[in-house]
């Protein structure tokens, strides 16, 4: 899989991506990802890629020329999948657009900034717009790293143990039971008994019931959304 993200601060993206899970998919080849640095495609020696908005308002606003470029160079060399902008009104990421965009082969990640982007490239350029939440960041950086991480531990053989993916939180619309390791006894706080008893079946009873127990009290929504 390839991630090509653009942004006009690349190295508040490159920190989250070399490191961990997805520094060891990169490593072992099975996801690359590219860091696009949007002043290297404006034509004017202040490599300038914002201006102020017409008609007046606070803020400055992502120009469309450099945008257009970048994209347009990205496909020249091949074809993507889907064209992403972060952006606090896209549809909100959960496990199940993570699970459906791992599938894909080559994606565009654009992290706005300042006051946004020209209305232009919404409307021509991208072909799904991402909000990882109700709230308003510097800039879509952290957001793009955020489903670029959530996207590459999905990619088979990323994670040595590719059952432990299947069983994170979201993942059914539950959240995931508690998990406990040794020692089993400390300070008079017991592991279940369950756990210890080695009986597969009966543990995979117990941890069903843990996350249906979990998700009720902490997040009922999602089991409404799993009934409708």
């Amino acid at each position: 899989m390839r991630i090509d993200i653009i942004t006009v601060l690349p190295e508040i993206i490159s920190g989250p991506l070399d490191h961990s899970i997805v520094k060891r998919a990169r490593k072992k080849g099975l996801v690359e990802i590219n860091i696009i640095h949007l002043r290297d495609f404006a034509t004017d020696k202040h490599k300038n890629v914002d201006d102020y908005a017409f008609g007046g308002g606070a803020g400055m606003v992502m120009t469309i020329g450099p945008i257009f470029r970048a994209i347009e160079a990205l496909k020249s060399e091949r074809d993507y999948d889907e064209v992403i902008y972060m952006s606090p009104d896209g549809d909100k990421f959960d496990q199940k657009t993570a699970n459906s965009l791992s599938l894909l082969k080559n994606i565009i990640i654009l992290a706005g900034h300042y006051k946004g982007i020209d209305q232009r490239v919404r409307d021509y350029l991208i072909t799904k717009e991402i909000s990882i939440g109700d709230y308003v960041l510097s800039g879509g950086e952290l957001p793009a790293a955020i489903v670029a991480d959530a996207i590459v531990r999905l990619i088979p053989g990323v994670i040595s143990d590719e059952q432990s993916a299947l069983f994170d939180s979201f993942q059914d619309n539950l959240l995931a039971p508690p998990v406990y390791t040794r020692p089993a006894k400390f300070m008079g706080w017991n592991v279940p008994e369950i756990l210890l008893t080695g009986n597969a079946p009966e543990i995979e009873k117990w941890r069903h019931k843990q996350a249906v127990k979990r998700t009720l009290e902490n997040r009922p929504d999602l089991l409404e959304e799993d009934a409708e």
